[in-house]
């Protein structure tokens, strides 16, 4: 089964370490990435840049709207991802708790939904 890792953390929060807390949480990010990287179950993932470099749309009676920032007002963004493919979501959750965001921000876990748009029960799994 695939999960989406999702790793969430508190930019200001991250800014406001000393340079050298900033290098030991570095570290341990390339730690846990050599670690699974290296494995069967990694299939994608990424950092992603600062929420200052974010584009938002949204379409409001038939017109786009483009706003810069993060999707939501919230106190943690959207700082990467990693798709893997285990064989359960205990395992999913073993490699999110051993992530360096799991200690001090947080890591999401979702199943990941395999759509197409010619699947006709989209209803049954989509709000």
């Amino acid at each position: 089964m695939q999960y989406l890792l999702l790793f969430n953390k508190d930019e200001a929060k991250f800014r406001a370490l000393s340079e050298e807390e900033r290098a030991r949480v570095r570290a341990r990010y390339t730690e846990y990435g050599r670690r699974i990287v290296g494995t069967e179950i990694y299939l994608a993932g990424a950092a992603l840049q600062p929420t200052e470099t974010a584009t938002t749309v949204r379409m409001r009676d038939g017109k786009r709207l483009i706003t810069d920032g993060p999707f939501a007002e919230t106190t943690e963004q959207i700082a990467g991802f990693a798709l893997i493919d285990v064989p359960d979501l205990d395992t999913a959750l073993e490699w999110a708790a051993t992530h360096p965001d799991a200690e001090w921000a947080s890591v999401e876990v979702r199943p990941v939904f395999h759509w197409a748009p010619s699947m006709s029960d989209v209803d049954d799994v989509m709000p």
